[in-house]
């Protein structure tokens, strides 16, 4: 069982392409979530190393990586939501052989999240004191 989890860890995180269309839609799913469960795994990691350097600096610090964390994850949550999205709208252009359209539509998406991200940072900046 051990080994079966290895090898589908290796093979999501292994440079070769492959077609999901095609077999278990258990292990596509699998094996498109992979990545993502580690690179949440590494954002956490990322806070608990935070929170325990600046533990050793003050309670106040500790604070701020609280409060600091939270904006952050409002914000990487709009990203994964776009990219979902995205992955979404595009999966349906290429499953259907629209290859143009799929083209068109990550155009547009990455125009899309250019603007979200440049009225994010406007509001950011406007109020970052007030946040955090």
């Amino acid at each position: 069982m051990l080994n079966q989890w290895i090898q589908l860890v290796k093979e999501a995180l292994g440079k070769k392409t492959k077609d999901f269309t095609k077999g278990s839609i258990n292990k596509a799913l699998i094996l498109l979530s992979i990545p993502l469960v580690l690179e949440m795994i590494m954002e956490a990691l990322f806070a608990v190393v935070d929170v325990f350097f600046l533990s050793k600096v003050s309670v106040e610090a500790v604070a701020v990586v609280g409060l600091t964390e939270s904006v952050v994850t409002i914000i990487y949550s709009i990203g994964v939501g776009i990219s979902a999205a995205a992955a979404a709208i595009i999966s349906q252009r290429i499953g259907a052989n629209k290859e143009e359209e799929a083209s068109d539509m990550a155009r547009h998406i990455l125009l899309f999240s250019l603007m979200v991200s440049l009225v994010l940072g406007v509001f950011g900046f406007i109020f970052a004191e007030d946040v955090l």
